[in-house]
Order: C-alpha cells, then sequence, then structure tokens
C-alpha cells in the first residue's frame, strides 16, 4: 500500500528496509523458512548491537535460534564461538545440527569423550570443558569473540551448577555472553547479575509458546478437558470437578473395611473397576486412545526406569502396532546402521531383540539406565516419525529435541531421591513443555492420567504456575580455589568470589530478613507491655518457668541417650550365631545375627551407601527373621538393651540372596528358639524426681510474687509469645550475619585446610598444589591426597581402574544386605588405604568446620563400582560383567566412562617417574572397548 503514503513516508520506509538489509540478521533470516519470533528478533538485534543477551523462553519455542546467531555473527566476524551445552548428548545434536549447516570443516565438538576438530572457528563443548579450559589458560581461547550457554538454568543444579557460575565470572570481558535459559520466575534478577559481572547484558522473556497447550485429565473412556474457557474467563472444567467428587466419595465408601476375610490388594482392584465407572486406563489402552484420536506421537513420562521398560512390555504383550511394514523395514535398516559398531557377542546381552521388536512396532523407552546408542536411535527415530509412543524419565525433559503432540503425565508424584513428593510446578512446565511440535503441530496437548483421590483445582494450579526460580549453587570447591589462588592470589581469588550469582542472591534476600527484624521487635514491645504484672517482674518469672521446663527436657534427653547407649552397648557384644529377640520395629520378634556390623566404618566393606554402618550410626546387625527376611536393623529397632537367647551356626553355604537358604534357616531358627518368651523390660526411675536444680527452680517458682497473681496463665502465655519471638528475631539476626560474605567465608576455610596439607602457601601454589589444580571431581582432595601417599603406586592397570571407580560411582540405591565385593590383590589394600585417608579429611574438613551441606565437603568413597571395573579393564566379556554388576547396560557405560575420565585426568597430573601415568593410560585402553568404546557423533 505505498501509494498511499507521501513521498517523504515511502523514502523513510526505503531507508529503513535498506539499514535492515545491511545487517547480518538480515542474510541469517533467510537461512529460515519462516519468520522470526518478536523475541528472537529482539535478542539478535541486541546481540548485533554489542550487547550480552538472556533469553527465558518456554521448551520449544526456539530460543536456540539466537545462539546460532551468534555463531552467525562469530563467523561473519572472523572471530571464534563456543557453544556449551549441559549433557553430552545434547553437544552431539548441536555438533550434527552444525555441520548440516556450515560444514565439517567451520564445525568441532569436544566433550569428555570425543575430540573433533577442536580448533575449529565454532566449537560445540559441555560447560565443564570450557571451565577447564578457563582454568588452564588454553590458547583455543584467543580470537573467542561469543560463548553460547545453552540451558543456563542448570545453574541451580546442586551438583554440577557451580560450573556455570565459575564460566560466567571468568570469561574474559571481551567475551560477549548469550544465556539461554527456561522460563524462570527471576529472570530480571539473574539479568541483573549479569549485568554487574558481563557488563550490559539486556533481559528478553517470553512466556509465550509457539504452539498452544491444551490440558486434559484422561478417566476411564473419556478425555475431559482440565479448564473451560468462556470469553476472558477460564475455570476449572465443572463436568471434571463434579465426577472427581463423585469418584472420589464413591471410593472412600468402597474402601471402608466391612468385616470378613481381607480381600488382596489385586481383588480389590478388580472389583473397583468392575463397580466404578471410572478408572486408570492401562499403559497400551492409553497409547490406542491417543492413536484414535490423532494425538500420537507421544511422550510418556513414567518416574521409573522399570516403569518405562515395564510399559513398552505391556504394550507389546498387547500386540500393539503403530508402524506399518514399510516403516519397520525403515526402522529395521536405521537401527541396524546406527548399531554396526557394536559386537554380535554383545547385542543379546544389551536386549537388543527384544528393543528392536519394540522399535518395529514404534514403541520404545527412553532413560538413563538404557546404552547410550540406544537411546540417541530412539530420539533420532522419534523425531523421523518412526517411533510414535516413548515411555520416558523426566531426564527426556532436560533439553534433548525430542518435542511430540502429546505427552502424558501417569502421577503427579515421584522420588526425589529422599520421599515420594508432588512435582514442583516448574516440573510440570518442563515436562508438558515438550507437547507440540513448531511447524507440525496446530496444538499440542498434555494429558494428566486420572488418579484415585486426585483434587481437579490442585492440577489446575499446577498447570497455571510459572513458578521455576533459578537458585544458585555456586561453593568454591579444592581444585577451584587452587585455580583461583594460581591466576589471582588469595585476595583478588576472594573478591571474585564475592561476585557470584550466589552472593549476589544472599546480599539481597538481606533486605527483606532486615525489615523482617524491625517487624518482630516492634510486637516484642507490645508482648512485653501486656505480660507486665503488678506484683513483680513477670519477665524474671517467665524465665525462671522457662528454666525448669528446659531443665526437665535436658534430663529426659540424658534418660533417653543413656538408654540408647546402654542398647548399642548391648548390640555390640553380639556375634554372628546369637538368637535374639527384636524388641520394636518392622521386624519386631526372633531373628538370627548373620553379622555384627560393628566394623566401625573404616573398612573397605564398611560403606554408609551399602550397609549404612559407620562408627558414627553405631553397630547395625543384619539378622534374618523368622519371616526368613534378611534384613540390617539401627539402634531404632533396639531401644531396650537386647541380650543373646541361644546360639546356632549359621552354615557357610548360606546365601542371604537364596530364598532357600533363608527358609531352611529360618525354619531351623523357629525349631530352635521359637519357644521363648521374652521379658518385659522394667521402667527405670526418672532421674527428674531427684534431681536438685528442678526442685531449687520449683521452689523459687512458688515464692516468686508472680506466682500468686490472678492473671498468672494470661501473662504467660504472653511471655511465650514475646519468648518465642526474640528467639526468631535472634535466628532472623544469625541469618543476615551468615549471609554476609557467605561465599568469601568458606573459601577462607577451604585456603586454610589447603594451606594447612600444604597445597597453597601465601599467595603460592605448591607443586601438590598443581597437582590437585588438574583434578576436577566431587573428591578431587582425595585423589590428590592418594597421589601424594602413592597409594596407587604398583598397582596393575585393572586394580588402578578398581581404585579409580570408587572416586566417581555413587550407588542408586541402599543395598542392606551385603557388603560390595572387592578384587583381591594390592587392590583390596588400597581401597582400605582410600577410605582411611577420606576419614582423615574428613576429620580435618570438620575441624575447619567444612560441611557436606555447604557443597564443599568429601563425600566418602563408593566402593559399589569397584569389582565391575576391574572386570571390565581386566578384559572380561560385557555379558560376565553386566551379570554380577546387576546393573543396566547404560549405567555401566556412563560409570566407564567417568572412571576413564579421571584416569585421564591421573595420567595427565601424576608426577612422572611413579607407574601411575603409564597404568592409568593402560586402563584407558583396556575400559575403552566394545559398548563403552561406540560413539554416535556422525
Amino acid at each position: 500500500m505505498t501509494e498511499d503514503l507521501s513521498p517523504a513516508e515511502r523514502y523513510s520506509a526505503a531507508r529503513k528496509r535498506a539499514a535492515e538489509q545491511a545487517t547480518a540478521l538480515a542474510p541469517f533470516r533467510d537461512l529460515y523458512d519462516f519468520a522470526l519470533d518478536p523475541f528472537q528478533i529482539e535478542a539478535c538485534q541486541a546481540l548485533e548491537a554489542g550487547k550480552g543477551v538472556l533469553v527465558a523462553a518456554p521448551t520449544g519455542s526456539g530460543k536456540t535460534i539466537v545462539g546460532e546467531f551468534a555463531v552467525h555473527l562469530a563467523l561473519t566476524q572472523g572471530r571464534k564461538c563456543f557453544y556449551t551445552t549441559p549433557i553430552k548428548a545434547l553437544s552431539n545434536q548441536k555438533f550434527n545440527d552444525l555441520v548440516k549447516r556450515y560444514g565439517a570443516a567451520k564445525v568441532g565438538l569436544l566433550t569428555g569423550d570425543n575430540s573433533v576438530n577442536s580448533e575449529a572457528p565454532i566449537v560445540v563443548m559441555t560447560t565443564e570443558v570450557l571451565r577447564n579450559m578457563l582454568y588452564a589458560g588454553s590458547k583455543s581461547l584467543l580470537g573467542l569473540g561469543y560463548v553460547v550457554m545453552d540451558e543456563v538454568h542448570y545453574l541451580s543444579d546442586r551438583f554440577r551448577g557451580a560450573v556455570w557460575e565459575e564460566v560466567i565470572i571468568h570469561l574474559p570481558e571481551s567475551v560477549t555472553l548469550v544465556s539461554l535459559s527456561a522460563t524462570v520466575s527471576n529472570a530480571e534478577e539473574f539479568g541483573d547479575w549479569l549485568d554487574t559481572v558481563r557488563g550490559d547484558t539486556q533481559v528478553i522473556v517470553s512466556e509465550e509458546r509457539p504452539v498452544p497447550l491444551w490440558q486434559h485429565v484422561l478417566a476411564g473412556r473419556r478425555m475431559y478437558d482440565l479448564f473451560e474457557e468462556s470469553g476472558d474467563k477460564r475455570e476449572v472444567n465443572p463436568d471434571l470437578v463434579r465426577m472427581a467428587r463423585m469418584e472420589n466419595s464413591r471410593v472412600g465408601g468402597r474402601d471402608r473395611r466391612r468385616g470378613g476375610r481381607p480381600q488382596r490388594e489385586a481383588d480389590r482392584e478388580r472389583e473397583r473397576r468392575q463397580r466404578a465407572r471410572i478408572w486408570t486406563p492401562g499403559r497400551p489402552e492409553v497409547i490406542d486412545r491417543l492413536d484414535s484420536e490423532g494425538l500420537l506421537p507421544a511422550i510418556t513420562f513414567i518416574f521409573s526406569r522399570a516403569g518405562c521398560e515395564a510399559a513398552v512390555q505391556q504394550c507389546l504383550y498387547s500386540g500393539l502396532r503403530l508402524n506399518d511394514n514399510a516403516a519397520r523395514g525403515r526402522v529395521r535398516e536405521i537401527v541396524e546402521e546406527r548399531t554396526a559398531d557394536i559386537p554380535d557377542k554383545d547385542l543379546h546381552v544389551l536386549g537388543y531383540f527384544e528393543w528392536l521388536e519394540g522399535l518395529e512396532r514404534g514403541i520404545a523407552a527412553h532413560h538413563a539406565g538404557m546404552l547410550p546408542t540406544f537411546k540417541e536411535v530412539v530420539e533420532e527415530l522419534f523425531v523421523r516419525g518412526l517411533v510414535k509412543a516413548v515411555f520416558a524419565t523426566e531426564t527426556l525433559a532436560l533439553g534433548i529435541n525430542m518435542p511430540a503432540r502429546s505427552v502424558v503425565l501417569e502421577k503427579l508424584v515421584k522420588w526425589n531421591g529422599e520421599q515420594h513428593a508432588d512435582i514442583t510446578p516448574g516440573e510440570f512446565t518442563q515436562l508438558t513443555g515438550r507437547a507440540g511440535r513448531r511447524g507440525i503441530d496446530i496444538e499440542g496437548h498434555a494429558v494428566v492420567l486420572w488418579q484415585r483421590g486426585m483434587d481437579p483445582a490442585a492440577l489446575a494450579g499446577l498447570a497455571g504456575a510459572r513458578t521455576y526460580p533459578l537458585r544458585s549453587s555456586f561453593k568454591p570447591s579444592y581444585n577451584m580455589a587452587v585455580n583461583l589462588v594460581a591466576q589471582f592470589g588469595r585476595h583478588r581469588s576472594r573478591e571474585l568470589l564475592e561476585t557470584s550469582f550466589a552472593q549476589f542472591q544472599a546480599d539481597r534476600s538481606v533486605v527483606g530478613i532486615s525489615r523482617q527484624v524491625q517487624k518482630n521487635e516492634e510486637g516484642m514491645a507490645g508482648y512485653r507491655a501486656s505480660m507486665t504484672c503488678h506484683l513483680g517482674d513477670f519477665e524474671e518469672y517467665a524465665r525462671l518457668r522457662r528454666e525448669l521446663k528446659d531443665r526437665e527436657t535436658e534430663l529426659a534427653k540424658q534418660g533417653a541417650n543413656q538408654r540408647r547407649a546402654q542398647a548399642a552397648a548391648a548390640l555390640e557384644k553380639l556375634r554372628p550365631g546369637d538368637v535374639i529377640h527384636v524388641p520394636t520395629g518392622k521386624y519386631a520378634g526372633l531373628a538370627l545375627v548373620l553379622d555384627a556390623g560393628v566394623s566401625g566404618g573404616r573398612g573397605p566393606g564398611a560403606r554408609r551407601g551399602y550397609d549404612g554402618s559407620t562408627g558414627q550410626e553405631g553397630p547395625r546387625p543384619l539378622v534374618l527373621t523368622v519371616q526368613r527376611q534378611v534384613k540390617r536393623l539401627g539402634p531404632i529397632d533396639f531401644p531396650v538393651p537386647v541380650e543373646p537367647l541361644e546360639r546356632m551356626r549359621v552354615p557357610k553355604s548360606f546365601n542371604a540372596r537364596s530364598p532357600q537358604s533363608r527358609r531352611d534357616l529360618a525354619s531351623a531358627l523357629r525349631s530352635k528358639a521359637g519357644h521363648y518368651v521374652p521379658e518385659r523390660h522394667r521402667k527405670q526411675r526418672s532421674a527428674a524426681a531427684d534431681d536438685p536444680e528442678i526442685e531449687r527452680l520449683r521452689t523459687a517458682i512458688r515464692r516468686h510474687p508472680c506466682h500468686g497473681c490472678d492473671e498468672r496463665e494470661d501473662h504467660a502465655r504472653w511471655a511465650e509469645r514475646y519468648t518465642r519471638l526474640r528467639r526468631d528475631t535472634r535466628q532472623l539476626e544469625r541469618r543476615i550475619e551468615g549471609r554476609t560474605n557467605t561465599i568469601a567465608r568458606t573459601f577462607d576455610r577451604v585456603y586454610a585446610l589447603l594451606s594447612e596439607l600444604g597445597y597453597l602457601s601465601g599467595d603460592q601454589v605448591t607443586d601438590d598444589g598443581r597437582v590437585l589444580a588438574r583434578l576436577y571431581g566431587e573428591l578431587d582432595l582425595l585423589a590428590s591426597e592418594c597421589l601424594r601417599e602413592g597409594v596407587w603406586e604398583g598397582l596393575p592397570p585393572a586394580e588402578l581402574a578398581a581404585c579409580v571407580s570408587a572416586l566417581v560411582f555413587e550407588a542408586r540405591s541402599n543395598d542392606d544386605a551385603l557388603p560390595p565385593k572387592l578384587p583381591g590383590g594390592r587392590a583390596r589394600g588400597a581401597l582400605g588405604e582410600m577410605v582411611r585417608i577420606w576419614g582423615r579429611l574428613d576429620a580435618l574438613e570438620e575441624e575447619h568446620r567444612i560441611t557436606a551441606t555447604e557443597g564443599v565437603g568429601q563425600r566418602e568413597p563408593d566402593l559399589g563400582f569397584a569389582w565391575a571395573a576391574f572386570r571390565w579393564a581386566d578384559g572380561y566379556g560385557l555379558d560376565d560383567v553386566l551379570r554380577e554388576a546387576d546393573m543396566p547396560a547404560g549405567d555401566f557405560v556412563r560409570w566407564c566412562k567417568q572412571v576413564i575420565d579421571v584416569l585421564g585426568q591421573l595420567a595427565a597430573a601424576a608426577p612422572d617417574g611413579g607407574t601411575v601415568p603409564r597404568n592409568a593410560r593402560r586402563a584407558i585402553e583396556g575400559m575403552l572397548r566394545g559398548v563403552v568404546a561406540y560413539t554416535s557423533v556422525r
């Protein structure tokens, strides 16, 4: 409509178009067959203007386009760009994407496993690799113009988040930072910090999803919309609310016990399904329903690896098929091509043929326990539309590009490592963010399966919230401290740490706490006036009453501690073969002691991750109950002392994992001691009855003038409120003191410990410190101490691999039955020495007030992978190793690669002249084979 414009307006529009064509953004936009969104254009324009950017946008909104524009700018300007990601799989994916666009000559890859064209102008890498390059002063940093930090919200990660802050703080000032984040509620706060440490940074926040998301609840045969919209109003679907109210009341009424024979859970569930009109659909039923309504491909999130595998099997057994013959043939062709490098003898061990059958039908699982190759094949087939139903754990939601038309959530509760907890609004948003493929789907669908007791209003609150605050997890580690002092000296290092996001957030939070202290002080003045008594000083009288209560509580605790000590002393006297009576708890009754559990926690077999028996926790006997259960009991099961009732011989052939062995020995136990009737423990006289201090306080209270006041109890209530508020106020004041310079104070403690051990001397790093500076990991200091004391000198390669595994491995769950199997030879002694050194470091950390809760302390080495690492490094086959390791192939490969990574560090850091560097390299050669060596970077 330029005819309607005046000559001046046409001239102005032409100049504007010419100016836009002259920018780097114009040719970049031509690379895409769709128009960029306003937030993408705004971020790209800010980058071209020389600003750093923080882009916070929902999953699937295309924020990586901003990162790709930074790549484009770097190539245009003849500079370098590093593209960092939090996980190797995402690095591999981004590497392949950039190679397709710019060619293999211009793009490199650096992860713990791969190094491809590392001096290219564009290098994709994990964030840890960039951190290590910064500390090492790598020459690859020369000419660096841009760094893209994809998924920068990983900064909140409790274990790895500190790496992101290290990179942001230590990048040269000349580097422009591009931070890409999920939608977080405090993006402006994070942007303010970036502005402080990196210079001019523009914050671009987009709340809009590129594809609209519809929320549903699938109950029985009906799919309910979660929300009902009329005009501008959006409320919970009244039909869903009505159904939920009716079904929850029906279930509650039916589930009440009515006497008679108790039903099995399976019988009760069958009865519910028969009598109720609403049920939770089975997994094959859900997929079939989504298929019939055109809502595939779908990702079903199940918060359990075993649950994901079981879901695939259930779909196969039901006869579900989502692919035609042509698609089946294409799947087999791709799978055979991608797995050609895996040895044939290993395919059966890996469950290849069962996995392939699922893929051919368009069904697959996706979780961390799978072989990386298998996961990547699933991802590729899903993106190609050849796999239409994936059952995945929540790890799939973290970054991997696998958008679907629909997302299904089976439950809204997951195991968080300590307990079953409701998923947070942030987790719900991240999971459902996978629904809706840009450029393919008109809308995405999030389906929550109906569960008994579900509250639609609570689900609506979860789906409507966008609370996902970014919280720093930054703490100065030993390796970080040594590297900082080496580069900047102690004083400058301290100043740098005070610029961290953690300290930035702590300083801001103090303002709010100070306001609360002022309010509390005003409230305390009012309470003090209300508790005034005309007969005397009521504050003094209240203090006497409080002292009496505290003394009584103290004596009660002392009595409880004394009883626990007596019980622990009795437990320490137990020996294998003793028959005892467990007085209380889940396993109360007769039991046979199999292992006394009094090793003290310092031997290689006595680990907290396996039997929990440490010197601090007291004896934890392993027993066989008359119910044929083998369990490790703790002090909580023995509130009173226990004495042996009888003695029995435990056969040498007894196997705790064998049901037959447990059954035979439990039968012998009943025959031997089933007639015993335990004696009742007599309650001891309370210590408070004879305590002179309690008698003195009671006398003083009775003699106080305020004791005779008619309004004494009213005054006492005000005094109690005053005391409670004063206690809360003092806690707030301590929090203010604790949050001021917290990071710097932790650094001072770390510095003092490293100085005592001889790693630092003033502003200088010693030779031992330079070794520590090259060791990255959770147990960096323990590894350095083992090198310094020669613990691993002379160990053959396989035994060295076994010892190194203790530095990286962490068991997913406790195994209460048996200690881990360990290799023989010198490795067993070396592992024991590692635990001894850890004990010394643990005591030293306690002396310097460095605690694991601060994220700095060294956890106890975990020996659970030592046998598997030894066998694999020694050349045993995958079948033999996995059978004894009792872990999924994916976990095995992941732990092997972490062991290889640390072995590589030791080979580079260990002093010349010893056996460790040579044997570490040989151990790497022994482990880097078969499925561990295979890489899918194409």
